[in-house]
């Protein structure tokens, strides 16, 4: 581990557990920050700051398949996975800590590049702003995603008064902070990206650091979820005119198709969604931060992804294990799964264009996903009868592209408010019949355990009853 890595972490910790003694002393070997390249280091770390562990959103939309050993040892799986509420989650979320502890490590880093960065040593005035402003972008991005799992989602009516998660804009040991309403978090973000933008490059050193492209695409990104198509359409225009690439995925299959059209064959290929995927606006691991696998799906997930589509055919493939059967990981390697992509960008193009009456060019933009992942002896172009059938489509192609990221999520969860849109998910496991209905609890995560115990220099209280 990196001197600096180790000493931001520890100024989290300190932070989160309000451990005001420990750094009394510096460890011996260890650097402080003083440069503004030691600074900027920091916001590269993987381990922490480029990682975003959803398990649970997951497993509660059932995108992935769990084991029945896991779902008996981890009890907050199980409540989730199976849709039981007979589950306190509350007093089950002992071990579901990474989306909340690795968020607020890297949001110790952006404040500790906000709070120190323009006084940092062998810099211009220029590169200390591009610092600032990637830090903001980073701590955002952090922000949209803690919002969106411990809180409610964000409606205009409610939001001033719905429960939101602790703000933290200091890096200092045992600093003082409020737990802020959704409403106030996302204005938050927002002035973040707003503030940041000017300052970001127009191309970053690397996909680890934010530059214009990654700034708009979260702007896009934050506006949908708030249903500002307006901005989100605006936003998305700014990034798509910065990348627009997209993934062939139907040549990835036929160059691998000897392994991955080969049902007898259970060998992986390497991974094309990593660091240099073409899509990427910037990249953050899932829930590893090393070289891994994809994540197993479960077989009626499966069944919902188009007919011929070349990225669900070149990631999995069927496979029954003894008692299980499931759709086997073919990829391993990286996965952006934290980041922001073309992909998801055009699709929220789409949405706004048919949202605002666009309908044919919404669905336009659609096609243009589509035609990167279906086979072309599959493919037929789709068409919409109205705004409310065009949303639908839009959903469904973005649920299979972005599936085993947070979007989906929180795309189900800002539909769930809307009568066209919301669903009810059921299914039937182990002779159970369990359901998942739009206005259910479980769409808020709990704060774990370590959290509401030790909060630090602040109150927190949940947001959910269990």
């Amino acid at each position: 581990m990196k001197a600096i890595h180790f000493f931001c972490i520890i100024l989290t910790n300190l932070m989160i557990v309000s451990c005001n003694d420990f750094l009394d002393n510096l460890p011996k070997g260890e650097k402080i920050p003083t440069t503004l390249a030691d600074f900027t280091e920091l916001m590269s770390d993987e381990y922490t700051n480029c990682r975003e562990d959803v398990s649970q959103t997951v497993l509660l939309l059932n995108d992935r398949f769990e084991s029945q050993s896991n779902l008996n040892y981890y009890p907050l799986y199980r409540a989730n996975y199976l849709w039981d509420t007979t589950i306190d989650r509350l007093a089950a979320n002992k071990s579901d800590e990474a989306t909340y502890y690795n968020s607020y490590a890297a949001i110790s880093t952006a404040n500790l590049i906000i709070e120190h960065a323009e006084s940092a040593a062998d810099a211009t005035t220029a590169e200390r702003k591009e610092a600032i402003a990637q830090a903001k972008i980073l701590r955002a991005m952090k922000y949209f995603t803690l919002i969106n799992y411990y809180s409610k989602t964000y409606d205009a009516s409610t939001a001033a008064d719905d429960g939101g998660v602790p703000y933290i804009t200091s890096a200092e040991v045992g600093a003082a902070w409020t737990q802020e309403s959704v409403q106030d978090i996302y204005n938050h973000i927002l002035d973040d990206i707003r503030t940041a933008l000017p300052d970001l490059p127009e191309k970053s050193r690397n996909v680890l650091y934010a530059d214009k492209a990654a700034g708009y695409a979260l702007a896009a990104r934050v506006a949908l979820q708030m249903n500002n198509y307006t901005d989100a359409l605006a936003n998305a225009q700014e990034a798509l005119a910065r990348n627009s690439q997209l993934f062939d995925w139907v040549a990835f299959y036929r160059t691998n198709s000897d392994i991955l059209g080969n049902a007898a064959v259970y060998q992986t290929v390497p991974s094309p969604m990593g660091f240099n995927y073409v899509e990427n606006y910037n990249f953050c691991h899932g829930s590893a931060s090393y070289q891994t696998s994809d994540s197993r799906l479960r077989v009626d997930r499966a069944a919902r992804f188009e007919q011929g589509d070349a990225a669900f055919m070149s990631r999995w493939k069927r496979r029954t294990v003894g008692n299980d059967t499931y759709y086997y990981a073919n990829l391993n390697g990286y996965f952006n799964k934290g980041g922001l992509t073309t992909t998801e960008i055009y699709l929220i193009k789409a949405e706004c264009l048919a949202r605002k009456g666009n309908i044919a060019e919404a669905m336009d933009v659609l096609n243009t996903v589509r035609k990167s992942r279906i086979l072309p002896e599959e493919y037929l172009n789709l068409t919409a009868e109205n705004a409310t059938d065009a949303i639908r489509k839009i959903r469904d192609v973005k649920a299979d592209a972005l599936i085993l990221t947070i979007v989906p999520f929180c795309d189900a969860r800002r539909m769930n408010l809307e009568r066209d849109f919301a669903r009810t998910f059921t299914k039937t496991e182990n002779g159970q019949n369990c359901t998942l209905t739009p206005d259910s609890y479980l769409w808020t995560m709990p704060f774990p355990q370590g959290a509401m115990t030790n909060p630090g220099n602040g109150k927190l209280t949940q947001n959910v009853q269990k």
